[in-house]
C-alpha cells in the first residue's frame, strides 16, 4: 500500500466516508488548478455533500499532512489575495493595501480572510507548488485571485480578450518595450507578483505623436500612481528589477473587467472556521498568537447553565447526578456541532458556544430544550432544567489559558442574558430576534416571544430582551 493510500485509509477513520471518496477522486483525477486553494464550500455544492462534513473532512486531511491550510487576506474590491498565511498567528494588525484597487483594508476575519486548502506535494505535485512556472493567466487564477472569484470557463477567454491590451512574462533583470494604441479608457498596468500597479487616465483629443511611459518593477511597495495621457500611440518601457519573474498586464478598466471580477462564490471565512468544532478540536492553540486580537464584527454567543445542579447532587447522590450531568453535556455538545456551532468552553455545568449566524444558535437552543425534556421524560423527573441565553454582536478573538477564546461586551451580555432564565425559557436579545432568518424560525414554530426590559449585572442601561416561553 502506498503512503497516499494509507493516509486515505486513516482519513476514513475520522471523516465521512463519502467525503473521503470525493477528496480521493479529486486528488486522482482533478486538474492541477482544482487542487490549489480549494474552495470547500464550492466543492460541497458541486459534489452534493454536506458542508459541515466536507469542512471536517478537509480539516482532518490537513491535520494528516495531506493538504496545506492557508489563511488568505482578500481585497473586497477585486477579490485578489493580498497576503497568504499558513497560520492566523502571522496575520498583521495594520492595513493591507491593494494596488489594483488603490485602497487599503483592515483584515477582517468576518469576510476578508478566506480559508483554503492546497494538496500537499507528498500527495500530488501541481503547478502551484512552483508558482513561477505557471503561465500568465494561470498565475492570476491560481495565485492572485481568491477561490471566491467565479471564473466562467466559457466566457473567460472573451472577457480576457476584451480586458487585456497586452500581457507578457518578463524574466528577472530584463527590460521590454511595448508599442500600444491607447483607447479613450481608464487603463491599468498591473503586476501580480510584486503587487504593483500604475494607472493611465486616457482622455482628451487623440494624438498621432508617440507618448512615452517607463515603469520599474521592484520589491518596494510604492503608492499607485496615475499618469494623464491622450488617446493614441504609447511606447511603454517595463524594467524588471525585482529579482523574480513578473507578469505585467495592460488592462482596460471597463465593464468587461468588472464583469470578470464581479461574479463571486461563497467562501469559507476565518470567522466560520474559528466557530467550527472540528477545527477547535484539531488545532486547539495553534491558530492564534498570545498577544493577538482579531476583530470580529458579528458573532452569536450561546450560554447555557444547568439550574440547581448543587441541589441535584444533594437530591439524587453524586453518582446519579454525575451521570445526568454527563448525559446533558453530551446532548448539548452534539446539538451545537450539528447546528454549525462550536463549544468555546465549559465552566462547571455551563456551556459557552459560538455560531456564525443567529438562526443556527436559536435552532440549537430549541433543540437543546427538547433534548432536556426527553431526558427528563425517560427518568420521570424534572431534574434537568437548562437556562439558555443568546446575544449577537462584535467581539475579539483572543488566546486565553492556552486556548482560543472571545472577549468583549457582547460576550458579557450573552452570559448575563442566560441568567434571566429560570425554567427552560430561552432569552434572546434584539440583535438576535432582528435577524430575518430568526423571524422565519419563530413564525414556523408558532412562537410568541415575550418582550421585556431587563437590568443586567454590570450593564449600565436596561436592555430589551425576548423570552421564548
Amino acid at each position: 500500500m502506498s503512503e497516499t493510500q494509507a493516509l486515505f485509509s486513516v482519513l476514513k477513520q475520522t471523516a465521512d466516508s463519502s467525503v473521503v471518496d470525493a477528496i480521493k477522486d479529486l486528488v486522482e483525477n482533478g486538474e492541477d488548478r482544482a487542487l490549489n486553494r480549494i474552495n470547500v464550500l464550492d466543492f460541497s455544492r458541486r459534489t452534493g455533500l454536506d458542508e459541515e462534513k466536507v469542512i471536517s473532512g478537509f480539516l482532518h486531511a490537513s491535520r494528516l499532512g495531506m493538504f496545506d491550510l492557508s489563511w488568505n487576506v482578500l481585497c473586497p474590491g477585486c477579490g485578489g489575495v493580498l497576503d497568504a498565511h499558513s497560520t492566523l498567528k502571522s496575520l498583521r494588525h495594520d492595513d493591507y493595501n491593494c494596488a489594483l484597487c488603490a485602497a487599503g483594508y483592515e483584515a477582517s476575519v468576518d469576510d476578508l480572510v478566506e480559508v483554503a486548502f492546497t494538496v500537499s506535494p507528498r500527495i500530488r505535485r501541481i503547478g502551484a507548488h512552483d508558482p513561477n512556472s505557471l503561465p500568465f493567466w494561470e498565475y492570476y487564477r491560481q495565485m492572485f485571485w481568491s477561490s471566491g472569484i467565479d471564473l466562467n470557463e466559457e466566457t473567460m477567454p472573451q472577457l480576457t480578450d476584451e480586458v487585456t491590451l497586452e500581457s507578457m512574462e518578463l524574466p528577472a533583470g530584463e527590460k521590454a518595450v511595448l508599442s500600444l494604441q491607447l483607447p479613450k479608457q481608464f487603463i491599468i498596468v498591473f503586476e501580480p507578483v510584486t503587487h504593483s500597479a500604475h494607472f493611465i487616465d486616457v482622455q482628451g483629443e487623440p494624438t498621432k505623436e508617440r507618448q512615452q511611459l517607463s515603469i520599474v518593477f521592484n520589491k518596494v511597495q510604492a503608492p499607485t500612481g496615475t499618469t494623464l495621457m491622450r488617446p493614441g500611440p504609447l511606447r511603454l518601457t517595463l524594467d524588471n528589477q525585482s529579482g523574480v519573474r513578473v507578469l505585467p498586464g495592460v488592462w482596460i478598466a471597463g465593464d468587461a473587467m468588472h464583469e470578470l471580477l464581479g461574479k463571486r462564490k461563497p467562501i469559507l471565512t476565518a470567522k466560520r472556521i474559528l466557530s467550527n468544532q472540528t477545527f477547535r478540536d484539531l488545532y486547539k492553540a495553534d491558530n492564534l498568537d498570545i498577544d493577538q486580537r482579531l476583530k470580529i464584527t458579528s458573532l452569536t454567543f450561546l450560554f447555557t447553565d444547568l439550574k440547581g445542579s448543587t441541589a441535584l447532587y444533594e437530591r439524587v447522590g453524586d453518582l446519579a447526578a454525575f451521570d445526568l450531568v454527563r448525559a446533558h453535556f453530551h446532548a448539548l455538545l452534539e446539538i451545537i456541532a450539528a447546528e454549525k456551532g462550536a463549544v468555546v468552553k465549559t465552566i462547571g455545568d455551563a456551556v459557552m458556544a459560538t455560531f456564525v449566524h443567529p438562526e443556527h444558535a436559536l435552532q440549537a437552543s430549541l433543540r437543546m430544550r427538547r433534548a432536556m425534556r426527553e431526558l427528563n421524560r425517560k427518568r420521570g423527573t424534572e431534574d434537568l432544567v437548562v437556562k439558555i441565553g443568546l446575544h449577537e454582536g462584535p467581539c475579539l478573538a483572543v488566546m486565553l489559558n492556552e486556548r482560543q477564546d472571545y472577549f468583549g461586551q457582547t460576550v458579557n451580555i450573552a452570559a448575563r442574558v442566560q441568567s434571566l432564565s429560570t425554567n427552560q425559557e430561552i432569552h434572546i436579545t434584539e440583535s438576535v430576534i432582528g435577524a430575518p432568518e430568526v423571524g422565519t424560525i419563530i413564525a414556523r414554530e408558532a412562537i410568541n416571544p415575550i418582550r421585556k426590559e431587563a437590568a443586567l449585572r454590570g450593564i449600565a442601561d436596561k436592555m430589551v430582551v425576548y423570552e421564548i416561553p
